[in-house]
């Protein structure tokens, strides 16, 4: 999904397209350049903060996949022996999906929309939680503490940690004032 917004080397590009409450476009690209240092990428990352319906588009097109995702990475290409590579690549996220899993998490949209722009840096930076044997969900974890930020992607798909969730979103549920309603 290569942005091609014309972007000189070393420039920071965020798309916020979806507004997100404590998440101005200046405070996403302090994080973005904070998150891709933890993970040592040296190029800049676009990211693009939109829809749920323009990413089951870019889903679809880019992995045949017809449906709504939270985060998609396109890793830019390398041009022979030496990376000539003007961004690591752009980062493509949900704000509907960010939304709906931090109500469900407890959570603030802002944090949720950084923990999906971390899980996406790390795919820039070649990590694959599908084929690694936990090396990128140890990564994850690992900058998620350091950025101090909620708990990641992977470890909400893990059976053990999705039943600790699950609890802790009760007890929440249940501790929380009662609203009252006219």
């Amino acid at each position: 999904m290569p942005m091609k917004l014309g972007k000189r080397a070393g420039s920071k590009l965020v798309i916020l397209r979806k507004r997100i409450a404590g998440l101005s476009q200046s405070t996403l690209e302090r994080f973005v350049s904070r998150a891709r240092r933890a993970v040592h990428l040296r190029d800049p990352v676009n990211v693009l903060v939109t829809s749920s319906a323009e990413l089951r588009s870019l889903n679809r097109r880019f992995r045949g996949a017809d449906k709504p995702t939270d985060v998609l990475s396109f890793p830019s290409p390398r041009v022979g022996r030496r990376p000539a590579r003007r961004v690591a690549g752009d980062v493509a996220i949900s704000a509907d999906i960010a939304r709906t899993n931090a109500t469900r998490l407890g959570h603030s949209v802002a944090d949720e929309v950084k923990i999906l722009v971390l899980h996406g840096i790390l795919h820039l930076a070649g990590f694959d939680h599908e084929h690694d044997n936990g090396e990128m969900a140890r990564k994850e974890n690992r900058l998620r503490r350091q950025l101090k930020l909620e708990v990641g992607l992977i470890e909400r798909t893990q059976p053990s940690v999705r039943k600790v969730l699950t609890r802790k979103i009760r007890r929440d549920r249940r501790s929380a004032p009662k609203r009252r309603t006219a």
